[in-house]
């Protein structure tokens, strides 16, 4: 694990690789991981890493003018994105190489998809599909179960790369694990989505 300054904490990630940099007021949550190569500013504002959520190869994540970034939990900030004073929810996949822009507030169990760029202070609504540039709604659907099985894919890999292990989505115990979490998402997403048309 790398050495950061006395304004970054660390809770209990799974993995923080060596290539890393971190400055300034950052908290990074119990569970998530930082892949080779990522890097996070915050200057004058605050960066927040939520539980379990993975930052992947070559993402640059800095604050805006006037607002922090903040992912939230069991998300994916996939590889070459770039996070610039926005706020991300819970249980969301962003997209290989996507830019969100100041003020973007994107809700939970959302997709954006690869190569999109959202424009200052868009607002994306909780369970929908992004796509284009600059990016736009172009489906509702939760997203729930899928962008948590990535979180959690994830997850696992930062505790193998902790141990030295580089093949762990090949192994047989992590393909049976991730057919046991499927079914659990799923179960866990039907009874949200019933709860919310109650």
């Amino acid at each position: 694990m790398s050495e950061f300054g006395p304004d970054v904490t660390i809770n209990k990630a799974a993995y923080l690789h060596p290539s890393a940099l971190i400055y300034g007021k950052v908290s990074i949550e119990k569970g998530a991981s930082l892949w080779p190569y990522t890097v996070i500013r915050a200057e004058s504002k605050e960066v927040m890493i939520g539980e379990y959520s993975n930052i992947q190869d070559f993402v640059m994540i800095h604050i805006g003018e006037s607002t922090g970034t903040i992912v939230g939990s069991h998300c994916s900030i996939t590889h070459h994105c770039t996070l610039h004073g926005c706020t991300i929810g819970d249980n969301c996949l962003i997209g290989i190489n996507t830019t969100i822009m100041d003020g973007c507030v994107i809700g939970d169990n959302c997709i954006v998809a690869g190569h999109c760029f959202l424009k200052e202070g868009t607002i994306i609504p909780d369970n929908s599909i992004v796509m284009g540039t600059p990016g736009k709604v172009v489906r509702t659907q939760n997203n729930y179960a899928r962008c948590r099985l990535n979180a959690f894919m994830y997850y696992r890999n930062a505790l193998a790369f902790t141990r030295g292990e580089h093949r762990e989505w090949a192994s047989e115990d992590c393909l049976m694990e991730m057919q046991r979490e499927i079914g659990k998402l799923q179960k866990e997403q039907t009874a949200l989505e019933q709860k919310s048309s109650v």
